[in-house]
């Protein structure tokens, strides 16, 4: 009832009438359908937040980079562009000592000289009253002395309590430091409790700033990325929204638009195979000559897939938190053969109970079924992987 109300009053669409209290449901992005935003022609990229995986209470740097090194060759096959995002959540960001963080990137930039990452950053204010921007500058820096980077500013408590206008002067100050592109992230409450999603002029205000060249919205309870799309597509906002969420990794894809999820290690095979299968680069002529290069309709079969797959590894906890993905995500990795042990950061509380093991093998079942159906190589890894 509520959106057929909205068809019979104005709702704004000219960014000049956005205010920053101004809610979506008061724009026009707010109703516009996923089937008007579908795109079958775009190759977008897939941006993987690494697991950073451990074994007696150590990185395992060799699982680290074997399992990156099967997601390359997932991608490769299908012309997919990968980018590998480093010490995020999926990469205990919030786990991480300074020398951690610091050794994450000198090993992957070690390992892949010229291979394009993402790195999260985030500010260490747990009982701090107010926002400093001093906060989120020492990751900043450690991440800025490389190249083939960006910058993902994480937002923390501090940032996320600031008013509309502050948040935007907040981030404005951030990007001053910056000398690398920019991804801002948003939240939902879903996934912690003091989180405020971006309101249409915040989102505005900061796709137009030329530090930031695109935004992650992590989104459970509210189509945020949807309303994203819509104003960015609208507009012609230099400005690329990135999914983050690990419930909804098909819309992404039937939009065009980047993923940028922790669901991409688990599931890169996959995903990089839909993402083929959407395609029809043939109706305007493109070369691919490692995919179908053509629109193939098992790909909702293989949506199912993906989704059914994806839905157990982020269950929720009965506090309704996935938080505990990055466990299961290291017994699906294990059971694949890629790293040496389901074990999580030390410090980490995020943990499944029970046997998750057999829970992993047994989501494990319709995917890989579906990979030998359409013949999607990797999944399982080969040996040389493995």
């Amino acid at each position: 009832m509520e959106a057929m109300s909205n068809l019979h009053r104005d709702l704004i669409r000219d960014p000049a009438d956005l205010r920053p209290s101004t809610p979506w449901r008061d724009t026009i992005w707010a109703y516009t359908s996923e089937e008007a935003l579908i795109d079958h022609q775009t190759k977008a990229r897939l941006c993987v937040a690494v697991l950073l995986p451990f074994k007696d209470q150590k990185p395992d740097w060799d699982g680290f980079i074997r399992s990156i090194r099967w997601m390359q060759q997932c991608a490769a096959h299908y012309g997919v562009e990968i980018v590998f995002v480093l010490n995020a959540d999926t990469g205990y960001i919030f786990d991480l000592s300074m020398d951690e963080y610091r050794g994450v990137l000198h090993r992957f930039r070690e390992e892949f000289p010229t291979q394009r990452f993402i790195a999260g950053i985030t500010a260490r204010d747990t009982g701090a009253t107010c926002f400093k921007v001093e906060r989120y500058l020492p990751m900043m820096e450690a991440v800025q002395i490389y190249d083939q980077c960006e910058v993902m500013i994480m937002t923390s408590r501090t940032l996320n309590e600031l008013s509309p206008e502050h948040r935007r002067d907040a981030y404005y100050a951030l990007a001053e430091h910056l000398t690398v592109p920019g991804i801002v992230h948003a939240l939902e409450p879903a996934f912690v409790p003091w989180a405020t999603p971006y309101e249409p002029w915040l989102l505005h205000e900061l796709a137009q700033h030329p530090k930031f060249i695109g935004g992650k919205v992590s989104t459970l309870d509210e189509p945020h990325f949807l309303y994203w799309s819509a104003m960015c597509k609208d507009l012609q906002l230099d400005f690329s929204p990135h999914s983050g969420d690990d419930f909804g990794i098909c819309t992404a894809i039937r939009l065009g638009l980047p993923l940028l999820i922790g669901a991409g290690v688990s599931a890169c095979p996959l995903i990089a195979a839909a993402r083929d299968m959407w395609l029809n680069d043939s109706v305007v002529g493109k070369a691919f000559p490692t995919g179908t290069g053509h629109f193939d309709t098992r790909v909702y079969k293989l949506f199912e897939a993906i989704q059914s797959f994806e839905d157990m590894v982020f269950r929720l906890n009965d506090q309704l938190s996935a938080s505990a993905y990055k466990h299961s995500t290291a017994h699906v990795l294990h059971s694949l053969g890629l790293i040496a042990s389901p074990e999580t950061h030390p410090h980490c509380l995020d943990r499944r109970s029970g046997d998750e093991t057999s829970r992993m093998n047994e989501a494990l079942r319709r995917p890989l079924r579906m990979a030998e159906r359409l013949q999607i190589p990797y999944f399982p890894p080969s040996p040389q992987a493995s």
